[in-house]
C-alpha cells in the first residue's frame, strides 16, 4: 500500500470516528472552538506509535491555536506500527523541561512500551501530572502514567488489555470512551479520539 493510500486511510478513519458526533449536532451544541493560542503541549512519541492517535490530537490542538511540540527520546522520526507514516520528533526529552508546557499528551500503539522504559520520560510526565496540568493518554498510553506512578486512586480508562495493569497500580479502571479525574484524561481506542481531543481542549481552556 502506498504512503498516500495509508495517509488517506488514516484520515478517513478519523472522519469515521467523528461521524457519530456530527449526527448529534442538532441536539448537542458545540461551544468550541476555544482559542488555545499561547498554550504549549508536549506530544510524547516513540517508535511504534499509533498514527491516528498521534496525528489527530496534533492536528486538532494545532487547529485550535495551541503550540504542539512532538517530544521523544531524541530528535528524528518515529515510525507508526500500523502504517508507513513517520512522525517527526522535534525535540528530545532532555532538551525540554516540564515548566515549558501546559499539558502532555501520550498516544498509544507500541510507543508507550518504549517510553516507559526511560526514567527521563517518566520524570517529565510525573512533573507535569503532579503540577496539576492536563495529562492525557489514550489506548496503551496510560502505561506510561502507571510507570510514572501518578494513577493511584485515579479513575481512568485505557485499551482493555491494560485494565488489569491499571488495577494493579491502584487505579480505578472504567470501561468508558472518556474518563477524566482531575487533570488526568484518558480514552481507550482511536474511535474515542473526538471526545479525547475535546476534553484536552476544555482542560487547557480552563487554565
Amino acid at each position: 500500500m502506498s504512503l498516500n493510500h495509508r495517509l488517506l486511510t488514516v484520515f478517513l478513519g478519523a472522519l469515521t470516528a467523528v461521524a457519530p458526533y456530527a449526527a448529534q449536532a442538532e441536539t448537542q451544541e458545540d461551544t468550541a472552538p476555544f482559542d488555545l493560542t499561547g498554550k504549549r503541549v508536549a506530544l510524547l512519541v516513540c517508535e511504534g506509535v499509533h498514527d491516528a492517535e498521534a496525528l489527530v490530537p496534533l492536528g486538532y490542538l494545532t487547529n485550535r491555536g495551541a503550540s504542539v511540540t512532538v517530544v521523544g527520546l531524541a530528535p528524528g522520526y518515529a515510525k507508526a506500527y500500523n502504517s508507513d507514516i513517520r512522525v517527526r520528533i522535534e525535540k528530545g526529552v532532555d532538551e525540554v523541561t516540564p515548566e515549558e508546557f501546559d499539558a502532555v499528551v501520550i498516544p498509544g500503539g507500541k510507543s508507550p512500551a518504549c517510553l516507559r522504559e526511560h526514567e527521563n520520560i517518566l520524570a517529565f510526565v510525573r512533573a507535569v501530572a503532579e503540577s496539576g496540568k492536563p495529562t492525557a493518554a489514550v489506548c496503551h498510553g496510560p502505561q506510561v502514567l502507571i510507570s510514572a506512578g501518578v494513577l493511584k486512586d485515579k479513575k481512568v480508562t485505557a485499551y482493555s488489555k491494560v485494565a488489569d495493569e491499571l488495577r494493579a497500580a491502584g487505579a480505578l479502571y472504567e470501561d468508558a470512551p472518556l474518563v477524566r479525574d482531575g487533570n488526568i484524561i484518558t480514552s481507550r481506542i482511536p474511535e474515542d479520539l473526538p471526545g479525547f481531543c475535546r476534553e484536552i481542549e476544555l482542560a487547557l481552556s480552563a487554565d
